[in-house]
């Protein structure tokens, strides 16, 4: 599939998210101009486009952070692009976000850190709360941890422990922003088995942001292309690797040419 207008063919019941006709625009500048995607239920999608180009938008636009400037955006089949923010809460605890530098609070420790979600939005007796902290820093390879503080941590394990963070909610969805930016290929290789780990464990739909091509063909079940606001190469990761776009290829290939439109 090359537009994004063929990513929403089929029934609505198939996509646990969608997007449909999504505008996004800041000022004049615009991100998107007539966005149409579907993410399929227990899929790993990876998003990719050059720098610029809208994908952390596109994240902040599916937790009902950004409202669209025109289109609709849906979740599970209820349309949350008119939602109150009230309302958005509860949407929101049904995704589990990894940050591209973790984002840990640096004053509290591991456990801390992993348990902040469960403390906030849950009603857990704390020896419950320690039993899924454990579970969920096992899971991540980082058991025995819960004490250290973040400063004690090296990139690739804070990287674990915001996972840890993100899972610990048992979310449908995660959403993953450049996880392997700025690791060692052996470290960013370890996260791309994480996120292929808790797809298989925990059932999740996955939604993974990123510019490292090995890590897109490792853990996406498919790829979407954005380039100039629009959906340009829809397909798995096989496909993209003989998509007949030019564009598609010099941007898998690591061609500086293709670039981001430029803002207004």
């Amino acid at each position: 599939m090359s537009t994004g207008e063929t990513t929403t063919a089929g029934t609505a019941s198939e996509y646990l998210i969608r997007l449909e006709h999504v505008r996004k625009a800041f000022g004049k500048y615009v991100v998107f101009e007539d966005l149409s995607i579907g993410l399929r239920r227990g899929e790993t999608t990876v998003v990719l486009g050059a720098s610029g180009v809208g994908k952390s938008v596109l994240l902040k636009l599916i937790l009902g952070l950004l409202k669209p400037t025109r289109g609709r955006l849906f979740v599970d089949g209820t349309e949350i692009s008119h939602l109150s923010e009230r309302d958005l809460v509860e949407v929101r605890k049904r995704f589990g976000m990894v940050f591209q530098g973790a984002a840990l609070f640096d004053f509290m420790t591991v456990y801390e850190n992993v348990a902040f979600g469960l403390h906030e939005h849950k009603d857990l007796p704390e020896n419950e709360v320690r039993r899924i902290v454990a579970q969920k820093l096992a899971l991540v390879d980082m058991a025995g941890t819960e004490k250290l503080l973040p400063e004690q941590l090296s990139g690739g394990m804070r990287k674990r422990v915001g996972l840890a963070r993100a899972i610990a909610m048992e979310p449908e969805v995660l959403l993953y922003d450049e996880p392997t930016t700025g690791l060692d290929p052996v470290t960013a290789d370890t996260i791309n088995d994480l996120i292929l780990r808790c797809q298989r464990e925990l059932k999740t739909t996955s939604i993974v942001v990123t510019h490292d091509m090995a890590s897109a063909y490792k853990v996406g079940d498919r790829m979407i292309l954005i380039y100039e606001g629009k959906v340009i190469a829809d397909a798995a990761p096989d496909q993209i690797r003989r998509h007949p776009d030019i564009r598609v290829q010099r941007f898998i290939h690591g061609d500086a040419s293709l670039k981001a439109a430029p803002q207004a």
